[in-house]
């Protein structure tokens, strides 16, 4: 019986390690590409720690579009 729920653990392994390296790129975008003036960068750090993937998705749509039309990286 196992052996017919085996494609969904599967699937639900796939997710969580997507999400756990999106979360990492995020991070690490965010450490290396957000600019040292004022306190953007622990913000964003914070929010994607504390959030983890939710702030990371937030940070992907919210803050990462706005810093490549200004910084142009």
């Amino acid at each position: 019986m196992w052996f017919f729920m085996f494609p969904v653990y599967l699937l639900i392994a796939a997710i969580a390690i997507g999400a756990v390296v999106f979360w990492i790129w995020m991070l690490i975008d965010c450490l290396t590409n957000e600019s040292s003036d004022g306190n953007d960068k622990l913000a964003w750090t914070v929010v994607i720690v504390v959030l983890t993937w939710i702030g990371a998705l937030i940070y992907y749509f919210v803050r990462r579009p706005m810093r490549m039309r200004e910084f142009g990286h």
